[in-house]
C-alpha cells in the first residue's frame, strides 16, 4: 500500500501524514516496524530462554501470576465481557449498522460460506474440539467446581453444565472478537488507516497513535496474541497426542507433543507462504467440511430426536442462565467463576487481536449490521449446535451408564475420544477428530502468523515471507516451552500465559469501544450532512 493510496482515502479529522513518521527498516529479508518488532521479539525470546534455563521457577511464577490476576481482577474481566456483548448487540440495531466497510461501492472479497468458514476456524477451532466434551462433563461431575453451585450428577447439574458451556463459547467471546474486528476494518477500509491495533484509537489519540503510545498498544497486542495462540496450540498438541495414544499406543508425553507442534508448525509455515487465498482460505473450507461430516455423524449415531430436543433445551437454558452466570458480585461458586469463566474471558481477550485483525482482513464490503450478525449471532448458534451434539451425547452416555466417561474425567485430552468410543466406527471417527484438531491447529497458526506479522510491520499486509515464517516458528516454540515448563501442570501454565497477557489488554479493548463508536457516529454525521446538501445519495448500502 503506497502513501498516495492511503492518504487519498482519508477524510476530515482522520487525515494524517503517519507514513512520514513510519519507523520501518528492511533487514535480513524483512520489512519491520522497529519499535514494535524488536521489543516484542526480544521480550519473547527472553521468556523462552529463561523458561528453558529455569523451568521450575518459570512454572512457579506463571501459576502465581495466574492466581493473582484471576483473583484480583476477576471483576474487570467479568464487567468488560458484559460491556462488549451489550455494545455489539447495540450496533446491530443502531443507524450505524448501515455503514458499509470500505464505502458504498465496496464488494466482499469472499463468498459468505468462505468468509464464515475462515472466521469460525480462526475464532474457535482447537478450543471447541478440546472442550466441547470435556467441559460439560467436568461441570456435571464436579471435576473442578460446578456452575452456580448446582449439585453434581443431577438433572439440574446436566442442564447447567450445558448452558455454562454455551456461556463460555457463545456471545461473550464473539463480542470480544467483534469489537476488535469491526474497529480495525472500519478505520482501515473507511478511513484509510493502516491495519494495526493502534489505528482504532485515532479518534481518541489523534496523531499520537503513531508515537510511543501507539507502539505500546501494538506491543501489548503482539504479547496477547502470541500467548493466546500458544495456549491453543498447546491444547491442540495435547489432544492430538492423547488421541494417538488412545488409538495407536503412542506415548502421550512432552516429546510427542513437541513433535506434533514441530510438524504442524512446518505445515503452517508452508501455508503462510501460500498466502490468504492459497493457504488459510483453502484449509478453512476443508476444515468446515470435515467438521460438518463429524458433526452429522455424532448427531445420527446418537439420537436425532434427542439432539433437537437438547438443542432447544441448551439454547433456552443458555438464555435463562446468562445473567446469573455473567454476575460477578456475591457468587458462591468462586472456584468455577475464577477457574473457568475468568480464564475464558482472558483467553478470548488474548485471542482478540489475532482473530479480530484476521476477521477484519476478510470482511471488506460487509455492512456493520451484516458483520455483527455474522460475527456475534451465527457463531453462537453454530457453537450451540456443536456443543449440544458432542457434550450432550457425552452427558447422555454418563446418565445411561455407558462408556468410559461414567468414571469421570481422568485426562481432559481424551474426553472427546472416550465419547466417540461409545459410538459406531470409533477408529474412523477418532482419526477424523485428530485430523480436525491438526487442521484447526494449522489454520490458527497460519492466520496468527499473518496477523502478528502485520502488526510488527506497521500495518503492512504484504510483508516478506521470512518475516511471516519467523512468527509461525515462534508460536510453535512458545507452545512447546509452556508445555515443557508446565510439566504435569501444563494446562495451568498454558492458561497462565494467556491470562497474564490479557490483563493489560482488557482496558485497551474498553477504550476501543469508545473510539469505535465515536468513529462510526462521525461517519453517520458526515454522510447525513453531505446528503442534505445533495453531495451524495444513499450513503451506506
Amino acid at each position: 500500500m503506497n502513501e498516495k493510496a492511503i492518504t487519498g482515502s482519508l477524510s476530515g479529522e482522520y487525515a494524517t501524514d503517519y507514513l512520514a513518521g513510519q519507523d520501518n527498516v528492511k533487514t535480513m529479508g524483512m520489512d519491520i516496524h522497529r519499535p514494535v518488532f524488536i521489543t516484542s521479539a526480544l521480550a519473547i525470546l527472553a521468556f523462552i530462554v529463561l523458561t528453558l534455563v529455569f523451568p521450575a521457577h518459570a512454572k512457579e511464577m506463571l501459576i502465581g501470576a495466574r492466581t493473582w490476576s484471576s483473583e484480583t481482577f476477576d471483576w474487570l474481566f467479568m464487567i468488560s465481557a458484559n460491556i462488549f456483548v451489550v455494545f455489539c448487540i447495540s450496533l446491530i440495531f443502531l443507524p450505524v449498522g448501515k455503514i458499509r466497510l470500505g464505502g458504498k461501492t465496496a464488494k466482499p472479497d469472499f463468498s459468505r460460506m468462505s468468509w464464515f468458514s475462515m472466521l469460525f476456524a480462526a475464532g474457535m477451532g482447537i478450543g471447541l474440539m478440546f472442550w466441547s466434551v470435556a467441559e460439560p462433563v467436568a461441570y456435571y461431575t464436579d471435576w473442578w467446581g460446578t456452575p452456580l453451585n448446582t449439585a453434581a450428577n443431577t438433572p439440574e447439574g446436566a442442564s447447567i453444565a450445558m448452558s455454562a458451556t454455551m456461556f463460555h463459547w457463545g456471545m461473550h467471546p464473539w463480542a470480544i472478537y467483534g469489537v476488535v474486528a469491526l474497529a480495525l476494518a472500519f478505520f482501515a477500509y473507511n478511513k484509510g488507516l493502516p491495519l494495526s491495533i493502534r489505528s482504532a484509537f485515532y479518534p481518541l489519540l489523534g496523531e499520537r497513535v503513531w508515537g510511543p503510545i501507539g507502539n505500546i498498544i501494538d506491543i501489548a497486542a503482539v504479547f496477547a496474541t502470541i500467548f493466546g495462540l500458544a495456549t491453543s496450540l498447546g491444547l491442540g498438541a495435547s489432544q492430538a497426542a492423547g488421541g494417538l495414544n488412545y488409538l495407536f499406543g503412542i506415548d502421550n508425553n512432552i516429546v510427542t507433543q513437541v513433535g506434533i507442534i514441530i510438524v504442524v508448525s512446518a505445515i503452517a509455515g508452508f501455508s503462510v507462504i501460500r498466502g490468504l487465498d492459497g493457504g488459510v482460505k483453502l484449509l478453512s473450507n476443508i476444515n468446515m467440511a470435515l467438521a460438518g461430516i463429524l458433526l452429522l455423524f455424532v448427531i445420527a449415531a446418537g439420537s436425532v430426536l434427542a439432539f433437537f430436543g437438547d438443542v432447544f433445551d441448551s439454547m433456552t437454558n443458555y438464555a435463562s442462565d446468562i445473567i446469573p452466570l455473567s454476575n460477578w458480585i456475591g457468587r458462591e461458586d468462586e472456584q468455577f467463576k475464577t477457574g473457568w469463566t475468568v480464564f475464558y474471558w482472558a483467553w478470548w481477550v488474548s485471542w482478540s487481536p489475532f482473530v479480530g485483525m484476521f476477521i477484519a482482513r476478510i470482511s471488506r464490503g460487509r455492512t456493520v449490521r451484516e458483520f455483527m450478525i455474522a460475527v456475534l449471532l451465527v457463531p453462537t448458534l453454530v457453537s450451540g449446535i456443536w456443543i449440544t451434539a458432542f457434550g450432550g451425547n457425552a452427558l447422555n452416555q454418563i446418565q445411561g451408564g455407558v462408556g468410559e466417561l461414567t468414571n469421570g474425567i481422568t485426562d481432559v485430552s481424551l474426553a472427546m475420544f472416550h465419547m466417540l468410543a461409545s459410538l459406531p466406527l470409533t477408529e474412523i471417527t477418532s482419526v477424523l477428530a485428530i485430523v480436525l484438531v491438526l487442521v484447526f491447529f494449522i489454520t490458527s497458526s497460519d492466520s496468527g502468523s499473518l496477523v502478528i506479522d502485520t502488526i510488527t510491520a506497521g500495518g503492512k499486509t504484504d510483508a516478506p515471507v521470512p518475516q511471516r515464517l519467523f512468527w509461525a516458528v515462534l508460536q510453535g516454540v512458545i507452545a512447546g516451552i509452556l508445555l515443557y515448563g508446565g510439566g504435569n501442570d501444563a494446562l495451568t501454565t498454558l492458561q497462565a500465559g494467556s491470562l497474564i497477557t490479557a490483563l493489560p489488554f482488557t482496558p485497551i479493548l474498553l477504550l476501543m469501544c469508545l473510539s469505535l463508536y465515536k468513529g462510526l457516529k462521525t461517519e453517520v454525521a458526515e454522510y447525513s450532512s453531505k446528503r442534505k446538501t445533495g453531495l451524495v445519495g444513499e450513503p451506506f448500502s
